[in-house]
């Protein structure tokens, strides 16, 4: 399962360049993470408070492929690659759509652990836990 979310390039996300700032990416990927949950049910702020369940990033990495600049309109993509015990990873790949066309700008992971408020490991609710394995599962039959 892919979500998309679409947004389009802010000046302020610009760098003297005219570029897109290269660490924006990452805020990119949150955004496409949160609406990932969001599409699968889950707010996560409300995960936070009522769960008592927060996702530290504990790892990033993000691959440059084409500058991405004020104004574009991009499309951010956001799927599960992988649910171990609290281990949770994502994957994300960044386009400018143009036309019929698109290019990508971008591609990452980022894992996280589970935890509490407290920052101690634990597994995610057993209602998460269940749609984002059949998530990462059709994620992995489709892009094979």
């Amino acid at each position: 399962m892919t979500v998309s979310t679409q947004i389009r390039v802010r000046y302020a996300e610009t760098d003297q360049m005219g570029v897109v700032y290269y660490a924006n990416y990452l805020v990119w990927f949150e955004l496409g993470r949160v609406e990932f949950l969001r599409a699968l049910g889950f707010d996560y702020s409300r995960m936070e408070t009522e769960e008592q369940c927060i996702l530290p990033v504990v790892e990033a990495s993000c691959r440059y492929r084409a500058p991405a600049r004020y104004d574009d309109q991009i499309r951010i993509e956001a799927f599960p690659l992988l649910l171990r015990g609290s281990v949770l990873k994502f994957g994300y790949r960044i386009l400018r759509e143009s036309g019929d066309a698109s290019t990508l700008l971008a591609e990452g992971e980022t894992v996280h652990v589970v935890c509490d408020p407290s920052m101690q490991r634990r597994t995610l609710p057993e209602s998460v836990t269940e749609k984002i394995r059949s998530a990462v599962a059709e994620h992995a039959a489709t892009n094979k």
